[in-house]
């Protein structure tokens, strides 16, 4: 499995918080949610997304945007537009100075805002990943990332207002793909290790490494599967991963334990085995030498 692949098959969305919100200029939203990834859609205006530590960015018609938390951030027609309104955790939204605004906003089926006819519409979707795979996919990414005119915009906004039996699990699929479009798009043109993936025989090589990461790989081992000297392979998948072969094989070992560390009733040992260490002793010094603490505690919190 590849670490696209990882990242949304495991934490792909089920019941997921999707609202079209309906405003008009001067607006702005502050995002104080907390969500470790949320998705933007402009379905008709232009806006900027404000994040507390970096420059505004701007997004318009039919643009998504992607934005890693869990960090605040303003959503606005105007970076210098003060807020009408913070969204909480738990999808709870106030004015700034506290008062509730679920109800008061409220515009039937999905749909939220000051203005039931406002010029400006947008549809946010909310995820909240947990799994370490999908974690180290996301830290590649910018804390905001815009791709534009992806063609499932106009399907999503057709169906984000419907009341129709299934109607959650028709958004939570629509969702899914337009994320994984935009997240393609996004990685293709932010990370190096994703294009790797393109090279003839890094992209192999890190296939292997991600398919079976129980084998007991060496630098030799991996070089005669895809055809090349151990120092070459070393050298173009150093230049193209940003790390050697072996030590990337360790992250994606640890990165895997860490996600069946979270299944109720899965051992330490058996964790061990299908991750490809000898035993949990093993498992677990590796695991604190490089996540700075122990499988127990991590499990614990």
């Amino acid at each position: 499995m590849d670490e696209l692949a990882a990242l949304l098959d495991g934490p792909r969305a089920r019941g997921a918080f999707v609202i079209r919100s309906v405003l008009d200029p001067p607006w702005s939203v502050r995002v104080e949610d907390r969500a470790p990834l949320s998705v933007v859609v402009m379905v008709r205006g232009d806006g900027w997304v404000v994040p507390d530590s970096g420059a505004p960015v701007p997004f318009h018609e039919g643009d998504v945007v992607v934005v890693r938390g869990p960090g605040h951030y303003t959503v606005a027609d105007d970076p210098g537009t003060a807020p009408l309104a913070v969204i909480h955790p738990e999808e709870r939204s106030t004015t700034p100075e506290g008062d509730e605004l679920c109800e008061v906003w409220d515009q039937g089926v999905r749909t939220w805002g000051a203005n039931p006819d406002g010029a400006v519409v947008m549809i946010s979707g909310t995820y909240r990943f947990d799994g370490e795979v999908g974690g180290r996919l996301l830290s590649a990414l910018p804390h905001v990332a815009v791709v534009s005119g992806d063609a499932l915009v106009p399907l999503l906004a057709a169906e984000v207002a419907k009341d129709l039996p299934g109607q959650q699990a028709v958004l939570d699929r629509l969702l899914d793909l337009l994320l994984i479009s935009a997240l393609r798009a996004l990685l293709a043109r932010e990370t190096s290790w994703y294009r790797a993936h393109l090279d003839p025989a890094v992209g192999r090589a890190l296939r292997l490494l991600h398919e079976a990461p129980a084998r007991p790989w060496t630098i030799a081992a991996l070089a005669g599967e895809v055809g090349m000297s151990r120092a070459a392979l070393a050298r173009r998948f150093t230049e193209l991963v940003g790390e050697p072969p072996m030590a990337h094989l360790t992250s994606w070992r640890l990165s895997l334990a860490a996600d069946l560390l979270r299944e109720p009733g899965t051992t330490l040992e058996a964790v061990a085995r299908r991750v490809g260490y000898g035993s949990a002793f093993a498992l677990s010094s590796a695991f604190k030498r490089v996540r700075g603490e122990r499988p127990s505690a991590f499990r614990r919190r």
